[in-house]
């Protein structure tokens, strides 16, 4: 994956960004250091019908890209309002963190290969174990095998991802616990997807009174239109529509 290089904080620099693939959010409209001004005499002059057409073809892509990098702009946001994002720390430091944490226990970090976005780092069993999370055609998912890949969901964000295998071990865990027939299969297996014990998030920092309240509001209220509340504080519920 390649570094981005912009030169304004502009939606054609967002465009750009999003049009040479994976991506961080941070590196969306990062000025290299040392990066000279770019003044009009420097820029060579083109004639008008070339520079007509190239904008016209260029015009959907734009927007296209654009509302991609706005997409991944929401989702890392939610990621960041989640309190379990510790962004750059290194495998190392995810492990030390994870040591003493119960199994289940989890967190997302940026990935440490350029070729990935995020990273799930998870206490299991055998210890603390990373899964890489990619990017790719606006949607989050694992990395795996090729011939995996297709039974694999996509989600829209990082935080979607997570709370869908974390919820799909809960309803594991509850079969278990009634004492349903084992050879049923849940809905993980069904889709052939992961089969993760995700339990608890780490969180950087001791959440807010009101990110705790939010989620649970959101873990008892699928609905927020109804709810007897300001609509000031309905929009802080659907600003992080999630329960973890």
């Amino acid at each position: 994956m390649g570094h981005t290089q912009c030169i304004s904080k502009s939606a054609d620099c967002q465009a750009l960004a999003v049009q040479r693939g994976s991506f961080r959010l941070h590196e969306l409209c990062a000025e290299p250091p040392g990066t000279p001004a770019i003044t009009p005499d420097l820029i060579p002059k083109k004639p008008a019908s070339v520079t007509r057409v190239k904008e016209r073809r260029l015009e959907p892509n734009r927007a296209d890209s654009s509302e991609e990098a706005q997409r991944l702009q929401n989702a890392m946001t939610h990621l960041h309002n989640s309190g379990w994002y510790w962004g750059s720390i290194t495998a190392a430091e995810a492990k030390q963190l994870l040591n003493e944490a119960l199994d289940g226990s989890f967190l997302v970090r940026d990935s440490s290969n350029p070729g990935y976005l995020l990273t799930l780092s998870v206490k299991t069993e055998l210890g603390p174990t990373h899964l890489r999370i990619e990017y790719t055609n606006g949607h989050f998912g694992f990395d795996s095998v090729v011939m995996a890949r297709p039974h694999l969901r996509q989600f829209k964000g990082a935080v979607d991802l997570v709370q869908y295998y974390t919820l799909a071990y809960r309803r594991q865990a509850t079969h278990r616990e009634l004492g349903s027939d084992p050879d049923t299969p849940t809905t993980a297996t069904a889709e052939n997807t992961l089969q993760l014990k995700l339990t608890k998030p780490l969180h950087k920092a001791a959440p807010s009174l009101q990110q705790l309240c939010r989620v649970v509001i959101n873990q008892h209220s699928h609905d927020h239109r109804n709810l007897p509340l300001p609509e000031r504080l309905k929009d802080f519920l659907r600003e992080y529509p999630f329960v973890l």
